[in-house]
């Protein structure tokens, strides 16, 4: 038998198109973000030299000025002589709209006057983490875990940042001496396995000093975790460079859980520095804070935790607004994380929805806003109680200016979902279920045939309302009306038809299945 050969055709490189690591640019280089007039000229190598970067960094009136039109309160904010530190990375400054006076990035690291004002329930220090320090640095509120402060520098500071009474300070910063002392504690309390080093942001350390720390976690045997809390991926993304990465997965098991507020930080260099990261086998998480203006709609948030997972980062908190000096004009009610929460769970992935937690005044530590954990809420208080039945209120915002459905861009743009209009109210009295919206439609999913989720046999709970010794077969289960009036349920049977007053819908036999055992929620 001939065998016939062919020559085979050179094979092109494939290219993931949906790699965010991966995208290439109009010149066929790797994509960039934009860069601002004010350094159009600066060369590549040096842009992307992170110690460039931070030596740059614009921190006054007339540097912000040559790069964004500000507005009369952004130079009230930017004058006042007591106001927290302001420093921006030309990186991430250029990420702003210089004529978008809302723009999110701006509003997050660009004063306003408004910060000076104070509000109701405001704290210097709302987590009373000096309060559980040990020793300099070191909060001890948690039984088996720390959170060890190294520096109070930051790469970029957030305008409503937790620290922002010893953060951006370099008169209150740390120093090996406090390094040491926070170790030699470590050393003598076994009970701690996990370590979350933050500041500041140990990633603006020197690398041998930083290093020095990791190295020096890992020779305490009880220390089993090694966690990072960095914005620095997100303002300063040149950081996360392979000498970087090759020195960190020498102290694995170490995690790091960054820290994006809008899709519009979530740029081709973090893609970049964030596969560096998963490559060098670091798990990578995300922490959000729930901000006015800035990211109070379940849209902006769902386009913000699709890009996170499409970058390989699960989605780990939603923050509630720390009760912070200059804090107040971010804050929102707890409803509208709530929200938020209802208008992602179940409309995507389980693993894109993060913990909605508040952490609690006093040094109760994050409670998750949750039944069991939420004990009451009033138009102006929240009661929350965390995992050791320490009680704590939250002081909801006197004033909150809703988010601008009209106004935004991702609240225009959002998916429709047929039949899943999300829960419009509670039970309304006259039915024991409600379906979604669109559900008796076969068309409704786009199907030619009716699915079976359709068969309205499907929403009879069982155990509920059922006649007695019909439960074997679902199709044959009757469906519950509303009452003529008595407060009853009428059993839509023709063959038995029969009125039970509240309470007296016969209950399943002993052994027989229920609604809790099947994991049905009605």
């Amino acid at each position: 038998m001939e065998t016939i050969t062919s020559t085979p055709i050179a094979d092109q490189p494939w290219v993931n198109p949906r790699d965010p690591a991966r995208v290439l640019g109009p010149d066929g280089r790797p994509a960039r973000s934009p860069r601002a007039p004010m350094w159009a000229d600066v060369p590549d190598e040096q842009w992307d030299d992170w110690r460039w970067q931070l030596s740059h960094r614009v921190n006054d009136l007339a540097e912000i000025e040559q790069v964004l039109h500000l507005t009369d309160e952004e130079r009230a904010g930017l004058s006042a002589p007591d106001k927290f530190r302001v420093d921006v990375t030309p990186y991430f400054i250029s990420l702003i709209d210089p004529d978008d006076p809302d723009d999110p990035i701006r509003r997050q690291v660009i004063p306003l006057g408004r910060e000076q004002q104070a509000f109701t329930a405001m704290m210097e220090d709302s987590l009373a983490e000096d309060r559980h320090s040990p020793v300099p640095g070191l909060v001890h509120r948690y039984p088996d875990r720390v959170l060890m402060l190294i520096t109070t520098q930051c790469a970029s500071y957030c305008r409503y940042c937790t620290r922002s009474r010893i953060v951006g300070d370099p008169t209150q910063n740390f120093n090996k001496r406090d390094h040491e002392a926070q170790l030699e504690y470590l050393r003598r309390t076994p009970q701690v396995r996990d370590v979350l080093i933050s500041g500041g942001d140990g990633l603006t350390l020197a690398p041998r000093l930083f290093e020095s720390i990791l190295r020096g976690l890992r020779e305490i045997p009880h220390i089993e975790i090694i966690r990072i809390g960095s914005r620095v991926p997100v303002f300063l993304p040149q950081r996360i460079d392979d000498e970087l990465c090759e020195m960190l997965q020498r102290y694995h098991p170490l995690w790091i859980n960054l820290h994006f507020n809008h899709p519009n930080e979530i740029t081709p260099e973090v893609s970049r520095a964030v596969d560096r990261l998963t490559r060098a086998g670091l798990p990578v998480g995300n922490q959000s804070v729930l901000l006015a203006g800035v990211n109070d709609c379940v849209h902006i948030q769902r386009a913000l935790v699709h890009k996170l997972v499409a970058n390989r980062i699960r989605p780990y908190y939603l923050y509630q607004c720390d009760l912070v000096e200059g804090s107040g004009h971010f804050r929102t009610p707890v409803g509208k994380g709530l929200e938020i929460i209802e208008g992602l769970r179940g409309h995507t992935s389980g693993y894109a929805v993060p913990t909605y937690v508040i952490d609690a005044p006093g040094g109760g530590g994050k409670i998750p806003v949750m039944p069991n954990y939420l004990i009451s809420y009033s138009d102006h208080k929240v009661v929350l109680r965390n995992y050791e039945g320490y009680i704590t209120t939250y002081e909801e915002p006197e004033t909150y200016r809703r988010h601008d459905a009209s106004a935004c861009r991702f609240c225009r743009s959002q998916r429709a979902e047929p039949g899943q209009g999300g829960v419009h109210g509670l039970l309304q009295g006259d039915r024991m279920w409600i379906e979604p919206r669109g559900f008796e439609e076969v068309h409704a999913r786009g199907n030619t045939d009716a699915h079976r989720l359709q068969d309205p046999a499907k929403w009879v709970p069982y155990g509920v309302g059922a006649i007695e010794g019909s439960a074997t077969d679902p199709r044959s289960l009757p469906m519950l009306d509303a009452g003529g009036g008595s407060g009853g349920a009428v059993v839509s049977d023709a063959a038995s038809a029969r009125v039970y007053g509240p309470g007296e819908e016969p209950r399943p036999r002993e052994g027989e299945p229920t609604a809790a055992a099947h994991g049905e929620l009605l």
